[in-house]
């Protein structure tokens, strides 16, 4: 063992009269213990977020959309084939979108009515997977009809709720776009039955979307043979935007294509955002504690003066008195790293059962779904973020040593042993 980490390894330990040094190093300890355990479980939460969103973004929706500007696509078949043709293109699906209120008894709530062709839709996307009660083959103009003739209807978990909606019950679909009569614009109102519900775990979808087949949302909005747009499917959805701006080169004139991170670049913009926020706010944790070793290394200086004065007599040079106190910050960074990582790791990989028992015990609701886009706690560790942090850490401690250490270094034995 080098000596300069000897006599750093013994400066840590204990003696009575350097009792409180050995408390501020205790505390220096801690804080980058809490520091590092703050940033993993934080940034483990955040990832969660992201993933578990994209997770539910990619599942209700396609990853890429096309569309006509300015009127239906009355050629869609035509269309579609054409996507397919598209490198990194599995599947397509038309699609209809419009926005109608739903009305059951004394409750009325507007939602957005989308008509998808339900064979190639489960190609698509992955609706036919998030039915938890009923069946979306019965979306289909025959199966869904039943003995009243009404054409089926499938609503989200939360949207049920809201309306008191049960597999079989009928509901009123109203849309605003009416019929012109001689009393002017009347509202278009026609009895769906419900067929099935879907919990996608995303509360502004499970609350806010509506599905019937393509024919009857063409027959319902008078759109004859035609669609709102085609939904495709591709093999990387990382790289949607290259697609998606290959499509408008090809496609040129009315047709415009959007890839799944356009359409939801606000909320992953947000974020990505607030995880590097939130990363540098408590990276100021592990500079608190930063503060607290050079402290304590001013302090064993301080303390050792002779003993500097000593080793310098018998030969020591300058850079290794520095290099006993630079290892000696280095061993309480890396040790409150250590136990931090530990910790954290301990947390991050099992917080939904530690935060459902808090909430049993302490009957608050720490998570909403109604307020967040989902109804449970994601948390997911990526090991470079665990990486990041450690190096970090361990970095702000080096960094934090090397002015007490050089202070250290530049000690004159003479004057250091005066009043000895």
């Amino acid at each position: 063992m080098p000596f300069e980490l000897f006599i750093g390894l013994r400066y840590l330990k204990a003696k009575r009269k350097s009792t409180f040094i050995s408390i501020i190093t205790f505390i220096s300890t801690a804080g980058v213990t809490l520091g590092v355990m703050a940033l993993i479980v934080v940034l483990a939460v955040m990832t969660g977020f992201e993933e578990d969103l994209k997770e539910k973004i990619l599942g209700t929706n396609a990853h890429v959309v096309v569309i006509r500007s300015g009127a239906p696509m009355d050629d869609y078949q035509q269309v579609m084939a054409k996507l397919k043709g598209f490198k990194g293109v599995q599947a397509a699906t038309p699609f209809i979108y419009n926005q109608v209120m739903l009305s059951s008894g004394k409750n009325v709530s507007g939602v957005v009515l989308r008509g998808i062709d339900v064979q190639s839709d489960r190609l698509v996307t992955k609706l036919s997977k998030s039915i938890i009660d009923g069946s979306i083959d019965k979306l289909d103009p025959v199966m869904g009809a039943g003995s009243d003739g009404q054409p089926g209807l499938v609503v989200g978990k939360e949207l049920a709720k809201h309306l008191n909606l049960f597999v079989g019950d009928t509901i009123n679909v109203v849309s605003p776009l009416g019929n012109i009569t001689p009393l002017g614009m009347m509202p278009k109102m026609k009895p769906f039955r419900v067929v099935g519900i879907f919990n996608t775990g995303m509360f502004e979808y499970d609350s806010t979307l509506a599905y019937v087949s393509l024919a009857q949302a063409q027959a319902f909005f008078d759109l004859g043979d035609t669609v709102s747009g085609i939904q495709l499917k591709v093999d990387d959805v990382y790289h949607t935007g290259e697609l998606a701006r290959a499509i408008n080169r090809t496609m040129g004139g009315d047709y415009y294509a959007r890839d799944w991170m356009q359409m939801n670049r606000n909320i992953l913009f947000a974020l990505k955002t607030e995880k590097m926020v939130m990363f540098i706010i408590l990276t100021l944790i592990v500079l608190v504690a930063a503060f607290g070793i050079a402290s304590t290394l001013f302090m064993v200086v301080m303390e050792k003066t002779r003993d500097i004065a000593i080793l310098k007599s018998m030969g020591a040079t300058g850079l290794s008195i520095m290099k006993i106190f630079v290892l000696e910050g280095l061993i309480i960074g890396v040790i409150g790293t250590i136990l931090g990582v530990a910790s954290g790791l301990l947390i991050a990989l099992n917080l939904e059962p530690i935060i459902t028992v808090v909430e049993k015990v302490t009957g608050l609701n720490f998570f909403s779904k109604d307020v967040y886009y989902l109804d449970h706690f994601p948390s997911m560790v990526v090991p470079s973020d665990v990486v990041l942090i450690s190096v970090t850490a361990v970095l702000i401690s080096f960094i934090a040593t090397l002015y007490p250490s050089w202070q250290a270094s530049r000690m004159l034995p003479a004057e250091a042993l005066r009043y000895e």
